[in-house]
């Protein structure tokens, strides 16, 4: 019998049993592990040979330039995490206790923390079900309403989702519009582009992330970048304990400890200078799956506008059960018993107990409103995509997938 994954939040019933594989004795699939180049010992033992361990030093120097170059000269500061460089960002930005922050609700907490971190409200925007990723007329409809009850929303913070860009061409004017600022969350989609630009560059300031399951990683880190280098250089202030400028300790405000590791920047260097081969690398990875699966019968994969080059960091789908004849649930069990790691797409946060109460506007189409983001959570997977994924190991992954859709096909015509 298969070990079920469900969660509290997800409910499955298998509609036919697919036995286990027992005799498969092949190493664990991971989601999306670390791929090192080989080159990153190199800045390591430099920095070893310098005894440049501590916060700062010149890794870090040059990782913030070779970093901006990417983004087109964009001035950038080095965090510890993602999440370090979200929270900068919105301090940054002047919000603070009562605000409020428009927020993609599709998407990990670590986006969504820091508001409540910083005393302010978060309000969530569900997605639209072109890209995954923010939708327009929603982000509209909350600062139609928001504003006219007095409470115009001091940032809006959008991400970018699984490699891919939110439609920046609708959503930027419609900030402008507003004169309400961009935090452009582009932990998931270093690499990615919207409409011929570099993703995180769309923002007033943008956030990276460099987690280890990231196209590059850094083992923990990110990046903080803005259009402005008053910013960065205040960013940097900020993430290094906001101490003055004199001989001794002097502080006038409360600060972080925020600022990376020269040892990890080395790492992050020789990462970067593979990023263009990763993203061709998932890229690839994802095509195979679409080519292999595309065509069963209530699989749907994540979408890629005109608009958007997508990284394909993760390969996300949804399994429609009524024509797929089985469940997203049921994919993940079988999945997993085969020492194959997959996920769930994130749980929206206007349904996570932690935001419960928490404003949330939905998409619209055609004048029927909808919850895409709850829609995309309850069907969606996201498939093993790493780089150093080989392609005997992606033809497991399909395998089973394709065993599972076939068994569904003949339970559901024996009955």
């Amino acid at each position: 019998m298969l070990l079920s994954v469900a969660s509290r939040d997800t409910h499955f019933t298998p509609m036919c049993p697919f036995p286990p594989d027992s005799v498969n004795d092949n190493a664990p699939i991971l989601l999306s592990p670390p791929h090192m180049t080989g080159d990153e010992k190199l800045f390591i033992d430099e920095a070893f040979a310098t005894n440049w361990i501590a916060p700062l030093g010149p890794n870090v120097d040059a990782f913030e330039r070779e970093f901006g170059e990417v983004l087109g000269a964009m001035p950038c500061c080095a965090t510890a995490s993602g999440t370090a460089a979200i929270h900068l960002g919105l301090a940054l930005l002047g919000v603070g206790s009562g605000d409020v922050v428009l927020c993609s609700s599709f998407t990990f907490v670590a986006s969504a923390n820091p508001i409540r971190l910083l005393g302010a409200e978060p309000v969530f925007i569900d997605s639209e079900p072109e890209s995954w990723n923010m939708s327009p007329s929603a982000l509209r409809r909350a600062l139609e309403v928001l504003t006219a009850a007095g409470r115009k929303p001091k940032a809006v913070l959008v991400v970018n989702l699984y490699g891919q860009s939110a439609d920046f061409g609708s959503i930027r004017p419609i900030c402008e519009e507003w004169d309400v600022p961009i935090l452009e969350d582009a932990a998931e989609s270093l690499g990615a582009t919207c409409l011929g630009h570099p993703s995180g560059t769309f923002g007033d300031i943008s956030a990276f992330s460099f987690n280890g399951n990231k196209i590059i990683t850094t083992s923990g880190g990110g990046m903080l970048s803005a259009h402005h280098a008053a910013r960065v250089t205040r960013a940097r202030f900020l993430a290094t304990q906001a101490r003055e400028p004199a001989p001794h300790y002097e502080h006038r405000e409360a600060g972080f400890n925020y600022r990376m590791s020269n040892v990890l920047a080395g790492i992050g260097r020789a990462q970067l200078r593979a990023l263009g081969s990763r993203v061709a690398t998932r890229r690839e990875i994802f095509t195979r799956y679409h080519d292999a699966l595309g065509a069963i019968p209530g699989i749907h994969f994540m979408p890629e506008p005109a608009w958007s080059h997508s990284t394909r960091w993760l390969t996300a789908l949804t399994v429609d059960p009524k024509k797929a004849g089985t469940t997203r649930d049921v994919l993940l069990q079988a999945l997993a018993a085969r020492k194959i790691e997959a996920r769930p797409t994130w749980k929206p946060m206007h349904l996570q107990p932690l935001f419960a109460g928490c404003g949330y506007f939905a998409h619209e189409s055609a004048g029927c409103s909808r919850d895409t983001s709850a829609r995309l959570f309850q069907d969606g997977i996201c498939l093993p995509s790493g780089s150093s994924m080989t392609v005997t190991q992606q033809q497991r992954v399909m395998d089973v997938i394709a065993g599972v859709m076939q068994q569904a096909t003949t339970c559901r015509g024996a009955s």
